[in-house]
């Protein structure tokens, strides 16, 4: 288990209760319906998004929920690397696969209820995996198995993969690092999400100090509720 995994090696951590925070506001957002897929997003590479998807699935999991985490970043996932878990088969192979089988990919964490599919073997052509109609019967099989899904997805910024998924799910997280993240690269993300009808729950700001909470907040509170 890898540093990365906060809410479980600190729990007590400020940052850990703000992903449990994280996980209540999710389970408050709707009240007609359970959420049960989640894509976490970001503008650009370096924003800490497997982080985020790793914390978040972790508090799910820590609350009783049967949660799988699926690395659906098929170009450069880290997901196995955090968990410390075999890449020899994962998503990608799955999708080209007989997707009853899912369970052969999927591998069980040290955490309780907890459970990774990686991302598996670079494929030349992610986008099209994502956007085929065996994606969608695969989701529609594993909730019949886990109460949440989230899945670890690309940047939104040159790839289309996140589009493709966040049209697929329940709500779609953005993830914004502070100190690193363009507001103008923010803004279109939000844009090009909405264009196609994802359903947006927030952004998430990562590496804010305390000091510094207050200024992201009134910062880019305006764009972003």
């Amino acid at each position: 288990m890898k540093n990365d995994l906060v809410v479980v090696t600190s729990p007590k951590a400020i940052i850990s209760e703000g992903f449990r925070t994280l996980r209540t506001n999710l389970q408050f957002s709707t009240i007609d319906s359970k959420i049960q897929t989640i894509a976490v997003v970001s503008s650009m590479q370096g924003e800490g998004k497997s982080f985020v998807s790793a914390n978040l699935a972790c508090a799910f999991a820590q609350a009783g929920e049967k949660v799988l985490l699926i690395d659906c970043d098929m170009r450069r996932g880290r997901l196995h690397k955090i968990f410390n878990i075999e890449n020899e088969n994962g998503f990608s192979n799955l999708l080209i696969s007989d997707i009853k089988d899912f369970n052969s990919y999927i591998k069980k964490t040290e955490i309780k209820n907890l459970s990774v599919l990686p991302m598996g073997a670079i494929p030349p052509n992610p986008a099209e995996l994502i956007a085929s109609s065996k994606n969608e019967k695969l989701m529609e099989l594993l909730k019949e198995k886990y109460d949440v899904i989230i899945y670890d997805c690309v940047p939104v910024t040159g790839l289309t993969d996140s589009l493709i998924m966040s049209k697929l799910v329940d709500k779609t997280i953005i993830v914004a690092a502070s100190k690193v993240t363009p507001l103008e690269l923010l803004q279109n993300t939000k844009k090009s999400l909405l264009n196609v009808g994802a359903d947006i729950a927030g952004v998430v700001f990562n590496r804010v100090s305390t000091e510094r909470s207050i200024y992201a907040n009134k910062y880019y509170g305006k764009y972003y509720s």
